[in-house]
C-alpha cells in the first residue's frame, strides 16, 4: 500500500474512532443529565412535602385561636388519562386531602353556611398565604373547605402528575363540597358558596358551570379564563406544564379543542342562575386582563346575569385584593357583602374596622 493511502486510511480510522468515542461520550452525558434532572425533580417533591408539613403546623398557630383546623382524606373521579389502563389500581378514584376550618364558637344545634375555597396555581396548594382571608371568613361563622385537588404540590410526584387543569380537578373540588354536606349536620345545604382567585377562580367558574344548581353564590377573582390566549402570551416553560405527557400532552396549536374545553370563557353557555361576582385588575402580571374581558363578553353574549368590576391599575397586580392594604380590604369587603346577601352568615362583616379586627390575630 502506498504511503499516501496508508495516511488516508489512518486518518479515516482516527475519525471513525473519534466519532464513535464522541457519540459514546455524548450518550453518557445525556444519561447523566437525565439522571440529574430526575434527582432534582425528586428533591423538589421532597422539599415540597417538607414545606407542606411546616405550613400545616403554621395553620394551627395562625388561626387556631378562632377555628378548629383539620385535614380530611377523600376521593374524586378516576384519572382522566391512565399511563397503563391495565395496571393494578387503574381506574380507581383519585385520593386527596382537604383542609377544613370550623369556627370555635359554632353552635352545632344550628345551621351554618359553607364556603368552598379552591386554591390557585398550576401546581399550587392551599397555604397560609390565605391566613387573613380564612380568619375573615371564620369570624363571620362560615365553615370553609379547601381541597388539595389532583396536581397539588406537597404530596409527592404521584399526586403532582395526576394534574388535570380545567378537567377532573373541578370534580375534586365539587367532591370536597359533597363530603362536607354528607358529614357535618350543622351545615345548611341551601347555603353553599364558592370562592377562588386565579386558577381557583377558574375552578369556581367551572364548578357553577358544571353544577348550576349546587351553589348559592360564587366569587371569581382574577380568574384564569381562556387557556388558548394564555398559551399565546406565556413563555414555553409555562406551556410545558400543560404539554407534559402526564397532562394534556399537546400544545394549544396541536389540540385547540382540549384547551377550549378547559376554559371558562368558552363554556359560559353552561352557566345557570348562580349569582356571580367577577373582579380583575388591568395591571395583573399573571392573568392578563384580556382573558377576563373575553369571559365577560362571553357571559354577556350568552345573556347571563352577573356582577363584575375591572379595577384600573390597583397596586399589587395579580394579588391586588388579597393583600393587607386598605384598598385590598375595601375590595374584599365588597365581596363579603355580596356573599352575605345569599349566604346570610351569623356575624357578617359590615365595615373596614370589623374586617381588620376579624382578620388579624393581634
Amino acid at each position: 500500500m502506498k504511503t499516501y493511502s496508508k495516511i488516508i486510511l489512518f486518518t479515516i480510522l482516527c475519525c471513525v474512532s473519534f466519532t464513535t468515542s464522541s457519540k459514546a461520550q455524548d450518550k453518557d452525558l445525556k444519561a447523566e443529565i437525565a439522571a440529574l434532572r430526575a434527582y432534582n425533580e425528586s428533591l423538589n417533591h421532597q422539599l415540597d412535602k417538607l414545606f407542606k408539613k411546616i405550613d400545616d403546623i403554621t395553620w394551627f398557630e395562625r388561626v387556631g385561636d378562632i377555628a378548629y383546623v383539620d385535614k380530611v382524606y377523600m376521593y374524586g373521579p378516576p384519572k382522566w388519562k391512565e399511563e397503563n389502563p391495565n395496571a393494578l389500581g387503574a381506574g380507581n378514584p383519585v385520593k386527596f386531602w382537604s383542609y377544613i376550618f370550623i369556627p370555635k364558637d359554632l353552635d352545632t344545634s344550628k345551621k351554618y353556611p359553607l364556603i368552598v375555597f379552591p386554591h390557585g396555581g398550576v401546581h399550587g396548594d392551599f397555604t397560609t398565604y390565605y391566613t387573613h382571608i380564612i380568619r375573615e371568613l371564620v369570624s363571620q361563622n362560615y365553615v370553609v373547605v379547601a381541597a388539595e385537588y389532583r396536581g397539588s404540590t406537597g404530596y409527592g410526584e404521584g399526586h403532582y402528575k395526576k394534574i388535570d387543569y380545567g378537567g377532573l380537578e373541578i370534580e375534586d373540588v365539587f367532591a370536597s363540597k359533597e363530603y362536607m354536606l354528607e358529614n357535618y349536620d350543622f351545615l345548611d345545604t341551601n347555603r353553599v358558596g364558592i370562592i377562588g382567585w386565579s386558577h381557583g377562580g377558574l375552578l369556581t367558574l367551572m364548578n357553577i358551570f358544571n353544577h348550576p344548581d349546587d351553589y348559592k353564590v360564587a366569587y371569581a377573582g382574577v380568574p384564569v379564563s381562556d387557556l388558548v390566549s394564555r398559551m399565546g402570551y406565556m413563555d414555553q416553560d409555562y406551556r410545558d406544564l400543560y404539554e407534559a405527557d402526564h397532562h394534556i400532552g399537546a400544545s394549544a396549536q396541536d389540540n385547540l379543542q382540549e384547551y377550549r374545553r378547559r376554559s371558562p370563557a368558552w363554556n359560559t353557555h353552561k352557566m345557570g342562575n348562580t349569582p356571580l361576582m367577577i373582579t380583575t385588575n388591568t395591571i395583573d402580571d399573571d392573568v392578563n386582563v384580556l382573558e377576563v374581558e373575553h369571559l365577560i363578553k362571553s357571559l354577556k353574549a350568552d345573556n347571563k346575569k352577573f356582577d363584575y368590576k375591572v379595577y384600573e391599575a390597583v397596586p399589587g397586580g395579580h394579588s391586588f385584593d388579597r393583600m393587607d392594604t386598605k384598598k385590598a380590604k375595601e375590595i374584599r369587603l365588597k365581596m363579603y357583602k355580596f356573599l352575605t346577601k345569599y349566604l346570610r352568615p351569623e356575624k357578617p362583616i359590615k365595615s373596614l374596622k370589623e374586617l381588620h379586627k376579624a382578620g388579624y390575630k393581634y
